[in-house]
């Protein structure tokens, strides 16, 4: 059985960060792998080690330096990946629907008969990602997955899914299928310093559209950042500071003022 992995490079901003046209300087920025797609990385080397996966692949869609993120899932464990990229995509605030189409086609080149990836992404928070692929190419799926087994030779993945109220819903999946998986699920195991190394000698498969048999226009995106600033902030909150005797003083003084306290 060989189990696709989609996993994003998300970026996340320093606490102070400088506004560059409609993006976030570069240079207050930190990159990394995605929190939710971290999970789904440890179920699937876990299928692996178990057993029941005869491969690991890992696919994500990122410039060259996304390749530091896509190797920390070789690292722990995936045997190789697929990096999709082209000069088209280059500032482009890519749609749930265009990133589909990437990844529907290399679902058509790998013939995975598992895809696991996190519910969402840190960045957009989307959620979409996983549940339309599944739609596209025909998969059976489920989101919000945090209890996975799978029956290889019955073609089965057994699944808990997460509701709303605390509600868990307890159901069979046939394969082939997508499952979007939330923290949770397992412990993501750190990387190996033998992991590590391991995995720079790792298979990236570096495609453009054209490997894909795609154009700029099958995957333009919907979406345009028109403009990005910092919101002005309408509180009048006050920081109250020095000792307890102090605080406590400066608090009674306020409340009354407020009329809360007489």
């Amino acid at each position: 059985m060989k189990v696709l992995v989609t996993v994003k490079e998300v970026a996340e901003a320093d606490d102070d960060f400088a506004i560059e046209g409609t993006d976030i300087a570069e240079s207050d920025l930190e990159y990394d792998l995605n929190e939710w797609d971290d999970y789904a990385v440890e179920a699937a080397v876990q299928l692996a080690e178990s057993g029941v996966a005869d491969e690991v692949v890992a696919v994500t869609v990122g410039p060259e330096r996304s390749e530091e993120t896509i190797r920390m899932a070789l690292a722990k464990g995936a045997d190789r990946a697929v990096r999709v990229w082209d000069d088209a995509l280059e500032g482009s605030f890519p749609d749930v629907a265009s990133k589909v189409d990437l990844f529907e086609a290399v679902v058509e080149e790998e013939e995975p008969d598992l895809i696991l990836g996190g519910v969402q992404a840190a960045d957009t928070g989307f959620g979409a990602t996983g549940v339309a692929l599944a739609e596209r190419i025909g998969f059976e799926h489920a989101a919000v997955v945090n209890h996975l087994d799978v029956d290889a030779d019955e073609g089965i993945a057994h699944v808990h899914r997460e509701l709303e109220g605390g509600v868990e819903e307890l159901t069979d999946v046939d394969l082939p299928a997508v499952l979007t998986v939330q923290t949770g699920l397992n412990e993501p195991r750190y990387a190996s310093l033998r992991g590590i190394r391991q995995a720079q000698r790792k298979e990236i498969a570096a495609k453009d559209l054209s490997d894909l048999g795609l154009t700029a226009d099958d995957v333009e995106s919907a979406l345009t950042i028109t403009s990005m600033y910092e919101p002005e902030s309408e509180s009048d909150a006050e920081i109250i500071e020095g000792d307890a005797g102090e605080s406590a003083g400066r608090l009674a003084e306020v409340l009354r003022e407020k009329g809360v306290s007489a």
